[in-house]
């Protein structure tokens, strides 16, 4: 796994969400707890704590904004943070496959 093929796995999933409105990030997601939007929220939560698990900081949580509508740019900068962090193949593979997870559950 390279960071090209997380970057592609992310792209699939902000392309699939960029366009959306309010009413399709509250809609439920297919499967668990929560809506869209706190799914695709999680992640960008996950994606941030191996970020700085890779870099050896302290865990932050991530700012929920006010839109869920800015969710698919931040999901863009944390996975651009964690390959910036040059982390292990077996990390990006769990990135990957976790992107991949909520992409189907959307």
């Amino acid at each position: 796994m390279t960071d090209e093929d997380l970057g592609r796995t992310v792209d699939l999933l902000t392309r699939q969400v960029s366009h959306w409105e309010a009413p399709r990030w509250s809609a439920p997601a297919a499967a668990g707890e929560g809506t869209r939007g706190d799914a695709v929220y999680h992640l960008v939560q996950r994606l941030a704590d191996l970020a700085a698990d890779v870099e050896g900081r302290v865990r932050q949580e991530v700012p929920r904004l006010a839109s869920d509508t800015a969710l698919p740019d931040q999901l863009r900068v944390v996975a651009a943070d964690l390959v910036a962090a040059d982390p292990a193949p077996e990390v990006l593979v769990v990135a990957a496959t976790d992107v991949a997870a909520v992409r189907a559950l959307l």
